[in-house]
C-alpha cells in the first residue's frame, strides 16, 4: 500500500484468502450467493475480493462514503449474507448493525465493536488450504447513482474453475495495453469502484506487482511513479487536471520516464488537458470509453487520439448504433443515444424495468448506459454529454460538458459542474457551480471573469447565466460528478424533469 508502506506478497494473498473463503463456506456461503465490502483502500482489501472470487460467489464493493441510508439500501439489495469492514468506518458500521437483518456474518479490521467478529482473530483459526471445490465468482457493482439510487450490474456467473477465465478486463490488459509478469501498475483510486477493482484483479492474475494508494494526491501519485519505477497506471481526468495544476516545479521534480502506459476513462477529458498530457508524458496514454455494464468497450492510443481530437475511440467490442428518440439510426456526426449491439447478458439487480430500458425498443441484443454521442467517418465515437445531463432552454438542447470542458481550463478553476435550472420563460437556463483554486477569490469579480473567458469560446446560449461557488464539489474519487446534489438545490419547489 503505497503511503502505509504495507506489502503484501503472492503467498499471503493466496493463504488469507483461502482462510476467508474456508470461514465463508463454513458459514453457509455457496456459489452464487453474495457478500459485501465497505471500507477504504487497505491491505486487506483484496483478501476479500479473492476470497469471494476463489468461492463462486458474488462480491459488491460499497463506496466507504455513503450514508448510512445510502449503504443500508445496498447492502441489503445485493442479498449479502456477509459483510467486511473496518475500524475506520466503525461508526458507519454501527449504525448499520440492526439495519441488515439477513447479514449473518460481520467481519471488522482492525478493531471490533458489538455486533462485529474481529476479522484478523477468526480468519486466523481456519486453513490456508484452498476449497475442495473452487469456481469463478464475479462482482455485482452499483452504479453511481448520479441520477437516481444506483442500482447493481450482474451478470451470470462463469460457472468454470478458478483460473479458467482470465475474464474481458485480463485479456484487454495483456493484448491492448501491453501488462505483464514483469509490470508495475499503480492504482489511485478506491477500489470499489468497477475500474480500479477489476483492473486491480487482472493485474494479480498476470502476476504484476500492484501498488494501491489510499487516495489520490497529485504529488504522491508523482512520487509513487518514481519511488516503485511505475510502468502502468489507470487515472480519471480530474486527476490529469490536478497535476497540470501544479506549479512547474513540483511538476518537473519527478523523473516519470518508467511510464509505458496510462489508462484513462470514467468522464470526459477537455481536450486542452490531454494535449498537455501528451506533451508532457509522451504519446503513451490510452482512452477508453465503457462501462460496470461490460456491454462494449471502445478505445484509443495517444496517436489515433490526436488524429480524431476529442474521441474515445472506435468499438473493439460491440458495434455502435448512434440512434434518436424513435430508435432510428443516425447519420455519421448527428448526435444521438450510443446503443452497443451484442452480448447484453446483464441485468440491473432488483430492478427490471431499468433493465428493459436499457435495451433499444426494436433489438433486444442492444444496450445502453444512457449516454449521448455520435461517430465520424471513420467509426471513431465522441460523447456529447450523458443523456440526463441535457439542458433544454426555450426548445434548444445544450450538452453542459461544453461549457464545463472550457471552464476547466481557466487557471482559477479547480472543477466546475454545469446544469440546467428553472427559468419560466425558456423552462431552463444554464447555471454554473465552481470550485475555485482559491476561495479568496470567489465573488462577483471572478464570476465576471468566468462568464467573459466563456463567452469567447462558446456560442451566447451555451454560456451560463450566473455562476456560483463552492469550496468542494461532489465529485467521486473516481472522477464522476454528482450533479443532482447539486442542481437539486435549485429545483427545489419546481417541478423538474429530470428523475
Amino acid at each position: 500500500m503505497a503511503g502505509s508502506g504495507e506489502r503484501v506478497t503472492y503467498k499471503e494473498l493466496d493463504d488469507r484468502s483461502n482462510q476467508l473463503a474456508q470461514l465463508l463456506y463454513d458459514r453457509g456461503l455457496r456459489p452464487g450467493q453474495s457478500i459485501a465490502i465497505c471500507m477504504e483502500n487497505n491491505a486487506r482489501y483484496l483478501e476479500a475480493t479473492w476470497a469471494a472470487q476463489r468461492s463462486g460467489l458474488y462480491y459488491t464493493c460499497v463506496s466507504s462514503r455513503l450514508t448510512v441510508g445510502e449503504a443500508e439500501y445496498i447492502l441489503n439489495d445485493c442479498e449479502a449474507r456477509a459483510v467486511i469492514t473496518s475500524s475506520d468506518k466503525r461508526d458507519l458500521a454501527l449504525a448499520l448493525a440492526d439495519k441488515i437483518p439477513d447479514v449473518h456474518t460481520r467481519l471488522m479490521i482492525g478493531g471490533t465493536i458489538d455486533g462485529y467478529e474481529a476479522y484478523e482473530e477468526v480468519v486466523a483459526g481456519y486453513p490456508a488450504e484452498p476449497l475442495e471445490t473452487q469456481l469463478e465468482g464475479a462482482d455485482m457493482l452499483y452504479s453511481s447513482g448520479t441520477t437516481g439510487r444506483p442500482k447493481g450490474v450482474k451478470a451470470p456467473l462463469a460457472e468454470r474453475p478458478l483460473g479458467d477465465n482470465a475474464g474481458a478486463v485480463g485479456l484487454l490488459a495483456q493484448m491492448l495495453y501491453g501488462f505483464t509478469g514483469e509490470s508495475i501498475y499503480l492504482s489511485p483510486a478506491p477500489l470499489y469502484h468497477a475500474a480500479p477493482l477489476r483492473f486491480v484483479m487482472a493485474a494479480l492474475r498476470l502476476g504484476c506487482t500492484v501498488v494501491v494508494m489510499e487516495h489520490f494526491d497529485p504529488v504522491e501519485f508523482l512520487r509513487n511513479i518514481e519511488r516503485y519505477k511505475v510502468t502502468h497506471t489507470q487515472v480519471v481526468p480530474t486527476m490529469f487536471v490536478r497535476m497540470l495544476k501544479l506549479a512547474e516545479e513540483e511538476r518537473s521534480a519527478f523523473d516519470v520516464s518508467s511510464i509505458q502506459t496510462v489508462i484513462h476513462a470514467a468522464a470526459p477529458c477537455p481536450i486542452p488537458v490531454k494535449e498537455q498530457m501528451i506533451g508532457w508524458w509522451g504519446p503513451v496514454i490510452h482512452e477508453y470509453y465503457a462501462g460496470t455494464e461490460g456491454n462494449g468497450f471502445v478505445a484509443c492510443n495517444s496517436a489515433e487520439w490526436l488524429a480524431h481530437k476529442g474521441t474515445v475511440g472506435k468499438a473493439l467490442t460491440g458495434v455502435i448504433h448512434i440512434c434518436d428518440e424513435d430508435g432510428k439510426d443516425q447519420t455519421n456526426f448527428e448526435p444521438g443515444t450510443i446503443y452497443f449491439e451484442g452480448a447484453t447478458n446483464f441485468e440491473y439487480h432488483n430492478d427490471p424495468e431499468k433493465t428493459k430500458n436499457s435495451r433499444h425498443p426494436d433489438h433486444s441484443d442492444w444496450s445502453t448506459l444512457g449516454d449521448i454521442g455520435y461517430v465520424d467517418d471513420e467509426g471513431f465515437l465522441f460523447l456529447t454529454d450523458r443523456k440526463a445531463n441535457m439542458i433544454i432552454s426555450g426548445g434548444v438542447n445544450i450538452y453542459p460538458q461544453e461549457a464545463e470542458n472550457i471552464l476547466t481550463m481557466h487557471p482559477k478553476v479547480m472543477d466546475v459542474a454545469v446544469f440546467g435550472i428553472p427559468n419560466e420563460d425558456f423552462g431552463e437556463e444554464v447555471k454554473a457551480v465552481v470550485q475555485p483554486v482559491s476561495m479568496d477569490e470567489a465573488g462577483p469579480e471572478l464570476e465576471r471573469e468566468l462568464m467573459a473567458f466563456a463567452k469567447e469560446h462558446l456560442a451566447g446560449f451555451k454560456v451560463p447565466r450566473s455562476i456560483d461557488f463552492e469550496a468542494e464539489l461532489p465529485r467521486h474519487p473516481t472522477g464522476k460528478l454528482y450533479k443532482r446534489l447539486l442542481r437539486d438545490r435549485y429545483w427545489e419547489g419546481h417541478q423538474s424533469k429530470l428523475v
